[in-house]
């Protein structure tokens, strides 16, 4: 049991405003709530001068009404489409036309005739034209960018739609005026060209293999419950037939201030944030809620089984439905579910099926919702496994379970790790406002989810076992997911919208108001990294130390200055070794010793760099080391579980071959490097059969001869340094030569790779000039301006104006290491039946870079607010020096960019744009369903060559 005891406690501010904290509570989060009903969760985090901002609004798809599913998410989609002031530049004659267009919906929903339909499609087209004429797109991200806000997003899910921002502290003002504009009423403009967006990314979803398994699990566990019957997507008949009137009802009776809150995290100051918040939103009335029926799912009594196919490897899913979150129930359920894998170190799954190789992989976890939630394990059977032998070797784990097969200290080991994650998610202030936000929208208080830890604490093995035996009964839902095609996937004819105005130019009186609106700015900090990174030589290794100012957490990595580039095979010697024990461990025991005094390890090879990491409580550092080095330099080798291996790797290789985003990644590598790129030199499958365990086991017990740095983040340097000699070994072997790959110029190639899906994705890929950091800010601006984000050019365009996706993106990305070029990046995910109109909309674009110069002005002040109030905290301290070095920089070269961008002007960018990236030559990657592609756009792009999974892959 934890000493400490957690009580609601209230206070009166100087103001005179209430508010609650929770005695105990480290965060000293402060709780108060508005006459209208409005929650404020707030709390400090001084790590920068910037807030982290969440509106958490207590709905979402769960509320949908059950003839127009979908509308939670695309009213989410349309609260950044502005209101009356934000968005438009003459309010009085777009509103008569967008009245004009509602009704003309209602007639659209109502209509069953399809011809007839379609006539009223082309009105409401034409109208929404002459609409677009008052309009300004992207308007709410334009004022909310010129904050230096970064993050903006949103997410619908059951129960919540959640509203997202980090502002800089010094724009907090700024930031409330603008959401109490938004959350005060809603405009739904430019609303077909949105409405097609969205389905874009209903496209996108059907595309995702997890997805369709889930929402087969979902319709299973609840036949009657909106969790399984309503997706937030919403059903395509219902995103077809939208009402705007529908709409403007849902807003109009959960967008109330008693339904949603404001949570600030950062750089802030209590009783003048409350007064801020209350003089902007505290204005909007208080509304009682729409009554909602309980509704109550049967128990399930039997096994429910479902078969759904994909093109992916094969796999199985079991689920039991539990109670709501914060339930004993299931709360058990998720001490359950960790008893069976507790993140890949040594749950009874862990160690008994992913360990031992028995199928491909397999772990359980529990979903906690508002209403109801589950308990569920997957597994991806091994080639030669049926999924029913897959679902017995399940079944098999939890009768193990059952009868208590796990060691006594697991379960605390359990709740100390938990203890653990809670600590690192609430040391930021993104953690701890997600926390909060988290709580408010499960309708449970801070108090309550401070006190979890000592209601785990006081489950015992015997209430783990009992509930084992009550819950696993034959009363779950089994999902099959079988390779095969999908006869499922809709496939839906372009609706031929008219590109709309987008009015780049126009600001309304609002956001000029905020543009002129100029606040005190926030002085840049430039870190002194040899101030604040203490360094000494111990036995010749040079050690580094951070100070963890936060918590008693502390990591160790052990960095080498080599990598795949110097050795191929040693990432797949670094696998082997975590199925291998010692003269003293199994495998499965040395997991074991590893979670029971709860720290973990990580192994990274990159192309230069191998990190070899310990995470955990400091005070079992030296343990962890310890156990770390025996394991490495008394390795055991074991040419049966090798021989094992081998064969699960084979089959990942395979499964890999399977997946449509693992596919694109490959697609794109190749198209960017061709064939002799480091992403094919691997070890074959003859090569691996004909090896010897030993190949790869004794590249780890000599790994400590090899140069290395130490880096220590933690409290106790001194401490680190009395004890780590012990840990130091002569350096006795070289770094091998790494090995060149040649970075071959893309000469205007098309390669396509065949998989059927609903969309198709187009990446085009152009080598540029050597890196030079002279060009960073250039960079940074062009990025902001053209290429990315809600307010870029390239997403005005291509999603905005013309609907032909929901993702599209261009980016200049900087190479990481000196004498390596820069590469420019385009992407599109869109109907077959959009690809041509897509790419010659993307080549009109990348032909001239178009000048918009409100919009630069924009980009450059956001990007300089960014820097200004960004700080390098925790081990990004010391790994931003790494990544610097390979610059042949070592300063914080922000102050470089920063200068440079604070004297950018658009002749600058534009002359940029002219020598580095206009006369780039692109090769071209796009996947989807063959008999789809369109071949005269592909033409348009360069000579084609269809690739196969072999070739992109290199087996």
């Amino acid at each position: 049991m934890t000493d400490k005891t957690y009580s609601k406690t209230q206070h009166t501010d100087k103001n005179n405003y209430d508010y609650i904290t929770i005695t105990n509570d480290e965060n000293k989060v402060r709780i108060y709530t508005l006459k209208n009903g409005l929650k404020i969760f707030l709390a400090q985090n001084f790590d920068a001068p910037r807030i982290q901002t969440f509106i958490p609004v207590r709905t979402g798809s769960n509320n949908d009404p059950s003839d127009n599913t979908g509308l939670a998410h695309y009213l989410e989609h349309m609260m950044f489409k502005g209101t009356s002031k934000i968005g438009t530049h003459n309010w009085e004659k777009e509103k008569v036309l967008l009245e004009e267009i509602s009704d003309l919906y209602e007639k659209h929903k109502a209509e069953q005739n399809p011809e007839l339909k379609k006539e009223i499609y082309a009105k409401i087209d034409e109208v929404s034209q002459e609409a677009s004429q008052f309009a300004i797109a992207n308007e709410y991200d334009k004022a909310i960018s010129s904050l230096g806000a970064t993050g903006t997003n949103a997410h619908t899910w059951f129960d919540e739609t959640v509203y997202k921002n980090n502002i800089p502290n010094n724009e907090l003002e700024k930031w409330l005026k603008i959401e109490k504009e938004r959350f005060s009423e809603m405009v739904l403009r430019l609303f077909h060209t949105e409405l097609e967006s969205v389905y874009e990314e209903f496209n996108r979803a059907q595309d995702n293999d997890s997805r369709l398994v889930n929402y087969e699990l979902m319709d299973a566990l609840f036949p009657i419950h909106p969790n399984g019957q309503q997706t937030t997507l919403g059903d395509p008949e219902h995103l077809k037939n939208p009402s705007m009137k529908a709409i403007h009802k849902y807003f109009d009776e959960y967008y109330v201030p008693n339904n949603y809150a404001i949570v600030l995290v950062g750089d802030l100051g209590f009783e003048e944030t409350v007064l801020l918040i209350d003089e902007y939103f505290g204005k909007i009335p208080y509304k009682e809620l729409p009554k909602k029926d309980l509704i109550i799912e049967k128990p399930l009594t039997e096994i429910v089984e479902r078969t759904v196919k994909s093109p992916t490897t094969p796999r199985i899913q079991l689920a039991w439905r539990t109670e709501s979150y914060g339930t004993r129930e299931a709360m058990l359920a998720d001490v359950t579910a960790n008893i069976l894998s507790n993140r890949g170190e040594a749950g009874i799954l862990d160690l008994n099926i992913n360990q031992t190789q028995k199928m491909l992989w397999a772990q359980a976890y529990s979903l906690g919702l508002k209403e109801y939630g589950y308990f569920s394990v997957v597994a991806v059977p091994k080639e030669n496994q049926a999924l029913s032998e897959a679902k017995e070797m399940i079944l098999e784990q939890l009768e193990l379970l059952k009868k208590g097969d796990f060691p006594d200290w697991m379960l605390p080991a359990i709740i100390n790790d938990f203890k653990l994650q809670r600590l690192k998610g609430l040391e930021t202030a993104e953690g701890l406002a997600t926390n909060l936000y988290d709580t408010y929208i499960k309708g449970r208080t801070w108090e309550e989810e401070l006190s979890e830890m000592d209601e785990y604490e006081r489950f015992t093995k015997q209430d783990v076992i009992d509930f084992a035996n009550s819950f696993f009964k034959d009363n779950y839902v089994v999902i099959n997911k079988e390779k095969g095609i999908n006869d499922q996937l809709l496939r839906v004819d372009n609706p031929g919208i008219t590109p709309i105005k987008i009015n780049r130019e126009a600001q309304s009186d609002f956001l000029k108001e905020i543009l002129n609106d100029k606040t005190k700015n926030i002085q840049p900090e430039f870190i002194d990294y040899q101030k604040e990174i203490q360094t000494d030589l111990v036995k010749n290794k040079k050690l580094s130390f951070v100070e963890n100012k936060y918590n008693e957490i502390a990591q160790v990595h052990f960095i080498f200055p080599f990598g795949s580039d110097n050795d191929r095979d040693l990432g797949i010697s670094t696998q082997i070794l975590q199925y291998l024990g010692t003269d003293k461990f199994s495998p499965e025991d040395l997991k074991k010793e590893f979670f029971k005094i709860g720290i973990s390890n990580d192994f990274k090879t990159s192309s230069g760099q191998l990190t070899i990491s310990l995470n955990g409580l400091e005070s079992n550092l030296e343990k962890g080391i310890s156990l770390l080095q025996h394991w490495m330099s008394k390795v055991k080798p074991d040419q049966e579980i090798y021989n094992q291996f081998v064969e699960t790797l084979l089959e990942n290789r395979d499964a890999v071959k399977k997946d449509k985003n693992r596919i694109m990644t490959a697609l794109t590598t190749y198209t960017k490097l061709g064939k002799t790129s480091r992403f094919l030199d691997i070890i074959s499958e003859e090569q691996l059969k004909n090896a010897k365990v030993e190949d790869f086991t004794d590249r780890m017990k000599k790994l400590f001869g090899f140069p290395h740095q130490i880096f220590f983040y933690g409290k106790d340097f001194e401490g680190f340094k009395n004890y780590i000699p012990n840990y130091i070994f002569d350096e006795i072997s070289a770094i091998p030569e790494p090995k060149k790959y040649p970075e071959h110029e893309t000469t205007g190639t098309v390669y396509f790779t065949d998989y059927d899906m609903v969309q198709m994705e187009m990446s085009k890929i152009g080598k540029g000039k050597a890196v030079n950091p002279q060009n960073f800010g250039k960079i940074n601006v062009f990025n902001e301006y053209f290429g990315r984000g809600l307010s870029s050019i390239v997403f005005q365009e291509i999603r905005e104006s013309k609907s032909l996706a929901y993702s599209a993106y261009v980016s200049y990305a900087p190479n990481s290491e000196l004498t390596h070029p820069d590469y420019i990046t385009t992407y599109i995910g869109t109907q077959p039946d959009k690809l041509q109109i897509a790419v010659d909309t993307m080549n009109k674009l990348m032909s001239e870079l178009p000048e918009v110069p409100e919009q630069f002005e924009n980009a450059k002040n956001s990007a300089l607010k960014q820097i200004a109030s960004t700080r390098i905290t925790r081990t990004n301290i010391f790994f931003n020096t790494l990544r610097l070095k390979k610059l042949g920089i070592d300063y914080d070269f922000r102050k470089d960019i920063y200068h440079q961008i604070e004297n950018l002007t658009f002749s600058d960018v534009k002359d940029f744009y002219q020598s580095e990236i206009k006369p780039v030559h692109f090769n071209t990657a796009i996947i989807g369903k063959k008999e789809n592609l369109n071949m005269d756009a592909v033409n348009e792009m360069g000579s084609f060559e269809e690739v196969s999974l072999e070739k992109i892959f290199g087996y």
